[in-house]
């Protein structure tokens, strides 16, 4: 229900991520069950910021659910670097992506992310697959696309996301402010198509979109 924050902001809840998302109260209902599971784990292990879970539909939800229509069409697999709390792997699951691959090396974070694809009706094991190694310790795995937020700064993210990338595949990463010296630094390393756009949850954050990643001088 829209009412007023502490901050007086307006609260964005389920309604009014469905309205802006279009997707079915099944959905919903399902996101529901992983907002109301995260706030219970929140009291044991700290799953993301305290002062976030006030706007959780808007700070975590739609954040992670803007990247859905960002995918090249058809994309069947995502891999999900340093997924934490699910955000934005396992919304995008829920949302009916077929194959999400979640990586996260925390084991504790691994068994929360379990439970909530259980509580959301999916498959963990089916969709999503949780992996609980270390990015830089997983191999045999490829998609046509690799997403993150919050995850490592963009020159380490692109050494993480060169070996999990079709030839043709895109990475889309969410970030904050610091977006323009993160791409400078990154440009010094490595040979990249960037797309950017400008967060709907966030408004000084911004959605790279990055195709044809290769090393400086390769």
């Amino acid at each position: 229900m829209i009412g007023s924050r502490p901050d007086g902001g307006m609260v964005y809840g389920p309604a009014e991520f469905a309205a802006d998302t279009g997707v079915s109260r099944e959905t919903i209902e399902r996101l529901s069950a992983y907002a109301a599971l995260l706030a219970k784990w929140q009291q044991r292990i700290n799953l993301v910021s305290a002062t976030t879970l006030e706007d959780l539909w808007r700070r975590h939800m739609l954040d992670s659910a803007q990247l859905l229509p960002l995918l090249s069409p058809g994309t069947h697999a995502v891999i999900d670097l340093g997924s934490g709390a699910g955000f934005p792997g396992l919304v995008l699951a829920i949302l009916g992506v077929p194959e999400v691959h979640l990586i996260e090396s925390d084991q504790r974070k691994c068994i929360f992310l379990t439970e909530a694809a259980r509580a959301t009706g999916l498959v963990a094991g089916t969709n999503p697959i949780v992996h609980n190694h270390r990015i830089e310790n997983v191999s045999g795995l490829s998609a046509g696309a690799v997403t993150a937020r919050a995850c490592a700064p963009l020159d380490r993210l692109l050494t993480y996301a060169q070996k999990f990338l079709w030839h043709d595949g895109k990475a889309l990463f969410l970030k904050g402010a610091a977006v323009e010296e993160e791409l400078t630094a990154a440009h010094k390393n490595w040979s990249m198509e960037v797309e950017r756009f400008p967060s709907a949850s966030e408004p000084t954050g911004s959605i790279l979109r990055i195709g044809q990643v290769r090393r400086a001088g390769q």
